[in-house]
């Protein structure tokens, strides 16, 4: 059903576009170009319905139409509003180390950051036993 209406859509889609293309401007003239129009109506003068407004109109029907039974048939796929989120995998079991980020720089602290030829915790301290740098 879903792929019907998706084809249906896409058709009536490149209908619209190409008739609402075909239409001319209603002051498409040489005195449309200088504000001519001789009505005071605020879309200018009513003119008779061609066929190509005709076919306008029954194109974004069947699109609006389309649009919301797609929307439909859409939402009652997903059965109870489920998200994009719920489909992200669980992290793997035993990754759950975490390094603390100093909110002044958004680095990580020096003692939390391993060094590249040891551990963090054998190069000693540079600060002093209050926290103050020598």
């Amino acid at each position: 059903m879903s792929i019907l209406l998706t084809i249906i859509h896409v058709i009536v889609s490149v209908f619209l576009i190409l008739v609402v293309l075909l239409q001319t401007g209603k002051r498409a003239d040489l005195a449309g170009a200088f504000g001519g129009g001789g009505s005071q109506t605020a879309f200018g003068p009513r003119s008779a319905a061609t066929w190509l407004s005709k076919a306008t109109t029954g194109a974004a029907v069947v699109f609006m139409l389309t649009s919301l039974s797609l929307a439909v048939v859409s939402s009652k796929a997903t059965r109870g509003g489920g998200t994009v989120l719920d489909d992200i995998p669980a992290p793997a079991a035993g990754v759950t180390e975490t390094i603390p980020v100093d909110p002044a720089d958004g680095s990580a602290p020096a003692e939390a950051a391993p060094a590249e030829g040891g551990d963090a915790s054998s190069e000693g301290d540079d600060a002093g036993s209050d926290g103050s740098t020598p």
